[in-house]
């Protein structure tokens, strides 16, 4: 990431596939996502009702104005709620170059603000990032239960 850059979180309804796309494969979760399917990665987007982006916002004088526009998507949060009760998070996926800076833990922030305190928010976490949900203060939950799907 550049030195001279912050990341602004937004929700972002219209996030396009390409992007979308990217972000899962830099993250790793295109090993486990139909990324490959873009039929598919399309209505992913379009059956999600709040998507919140985290893009890179570069700050450098020598930047020409076009560049200054362009906002790099560093990491996504997909999610499913009634904006009431509870909102499960189907995707959180931050590149591979931003992991590690505090970028999973913006989206998630910005998810639960966007919420407000009265919707809950629940995930089913890859094996390999359930000590990143548990250092920011998400509970495990024993009782959960899935059914896999066919294809």
């Amino acid at each position: 990431m550049a030195e001279n850059s912050h990341v602004l979180y937004a929700r972002e309804p219209t996030l396009g596939i390409p992007e979308f796309r990217r972000v899962l494969v830099e993250s790793g979760l295109g090993e486990v996502r139909p990324v490959d399917d873009e039929a598919r990665l399309k209505a992913m987007l379009e059956g999600a009702n709040l998507i919140v982006t985290a893009r890179l916002e570069m700050a450098s004088l020598d930047m020409a104005p076009l560049e200054m526009e362009a906002k790099p998507l560093i990491g996504v949060a997909r999610c499913l709620t009634d904006f009431s009760w509870v909102c499960y998070i189907s995707d959180l996926a931050v590149s591979a170059k931003a992991q590690g800076l505090g970028i999973g833990k913006g989206l998630m922030d910005e998810v639960a603000r966007q919420l407000g305190p009265s919707v809950a928010i629940s995930l089913v976490s890859m094996p390999d990032a359930v000590g990143f949900y548990e250092r920011i203060g998400m509970k495990r939950m024993p009782d959960a239960f899935w059914i896999s799907r066919k294809r």
